[in-house]
């Protein structure tokens, strides 16, 4: 099936390493020019590396996207070096805490947002304007199921749950310039270097199998390459359809009927 976004350009934020990285690979793969930021030199260039074997342009860009100050500069890279943006993969997530509401400071609170939702934010306030003017673009966020129910401490699933709230207007007001904003809410998705990773080493095995038993009706956890291939789908002309939703990723893992 061809997607229709070969020659475009696309920003996946945290794309050096997991699902930000499938993302970009399976960008890469439908002929997208990527460019990938995070904090370490060395994983980008490695995803970068990657990247180019596709035989696409691709950059790597160091910025913290937690940080509202590192938005607008790794915005002017991105277009500086590939050209304006006209895809957006905002993939930066986690949790400045994992505890309940007691033991979580509303210091610790604002960081887990600063985190997931408003670096994620103001990326998409900049590349708006270009995808306006072309009356064309594709912003995918990257949540949750625990942002669509309970799961989680409550910094994650709050935040994950704003950023699908904050995907829905957007992408209902943005509807007529032909911009579609959608939201990815993954599962357990394991990936080296990733949580579910770190969950199964330092838990007992009979642990992992009890959660698995419990939580996932596969009988395994997820991996990245589904949750990569549906960025590039809804990145796509064959998605011209579907804006303001929250899809789910996770084997079934999900309860909710909405």
């Amino acid at each position: 099936m061809d997607l229709g976004i070969s020659g475009k350009v696309a920003l996946v934020t945290g794309g050096s390493r997991g699902l930000g990285r499938q993302c970009a690979l399976s960008l890469a793969g439908e002929g997208v020019k990527v460019a990938i930021c995070g904090r370490t030199r060395e994983t980008l260039d490695k995803t970068v590396a990657e990247l180019k074997a596709k035989g696409v342009e691709a950059i790597g860009v160091q910025a913290d996207i937690s940080s509202e100050a590192d938005a607008a500069p790794l915005h002017d890279a991105v277009v500086s070096r590939l050209g304006p943006i006209d895809i957006l993969v905002n993939n930066v997530g986690g949790s400045k805490n994992r505890s309940d509401i007691a033991g979580t400071s509303l210091g610790d609170l604002k960081a887990t947002f600063d985190l997931n939702v408003y670096g994620g934010y103001e990326l998409m306030r900049l590349v708006i304007p270009h995808m306006k003017s072309q009356k064309w673009g594709r912003i995918i966020n990257i949540s949750s199921i625990w942002g669509r129910e309970h799961g989680g401490n409550v910094g994650y699933m709050s935040a994950k749950a704003a950023v699908i709230a904050m995907t829905k207007h957007a992408g209902l007001s943005l509807a007529k310039d032909g911009i579609t904003v959608n939201t990815i809410a993954p599962g357990s998705i394991d990936f080296p270097g990733g949580g579910w990773e770190r969950y199964r080493k330092s838990n007992p095995p009979e642990v992992v199998q009890d959660f698995v038993k419990t939580n996932l009706p596969m009988g395994r956890f997820g991996w990245p390459e589904p949750v990569g291939d549906m960025t590039a789908f809804l990145a796509s002309t064959r998605a011209d359809l579907i804006t303001g939703a929250c899809i789910p990723v996770d084997g079934g893992q999900g309860h909710t009927m909405i």
